[in-house]
């Protein structure tokens, strides 16, 4: 049972240290875009879609039948972590909700599709990417 136990920490730690180095990383993504004079729509969207492209591409890398062999610690402080700390429904939800309270119900519906819609294909790609990797 203490082996069991050392290793529920191990992955609870992976995806706590994970999560704080997305967390990080999505801040700076929201300064850097900032910086060029863009609206945190396109800060949320830009992480959301690399996020999904990333995730994408390490599940398949690291699946059972992919290139690299990771321990389930190393694929939930990748997947659950960095990704689960990097992209940001919950401030995708309220850009929309808060476009919503503006009355540009056209704009909300279109940065929902779109950000929805990139961030499927984007991990699609990343999925294919990998399944080419595996080859």
């Amino acid at each position: 049972m203490r082996a069991e136990r050392k290793a529920a920490l191990r992955l609870y730690l992976a995806v706590g240290c994970g999560a704080a180095i997305g967390s990080l990383l999505r801040f700076l993504s929201g300064v850097i875009v900032s910086g060029m004079g863009l609206n945190a729509l396109w800060a949320t969207s830009f992480v959301n879609v690399v996020g999904s492209f990333v995730i994408g591409l390490f599940a398949a890398l690291t699946a059972p039948d992919g290139r690299l062999l990771v321990s389930p610690a190393g694929r939930q402080f990748v997947m659950g972590g960095i990704c689960g700390g990097f992209t940001t429904f919950s401030a995708m939800s309220l850009d929309t909700f808060i476009l919503l309270l503006q009355g540009d119900i056209p704009l909300a519906v279109l940065y929902l599709v779109l950000v929805i819609a990139f961030s499927l294909v984007a991990a699609w790609v990343g999925h294919i990417l990998a399944m080419h990797l595996n080859e």
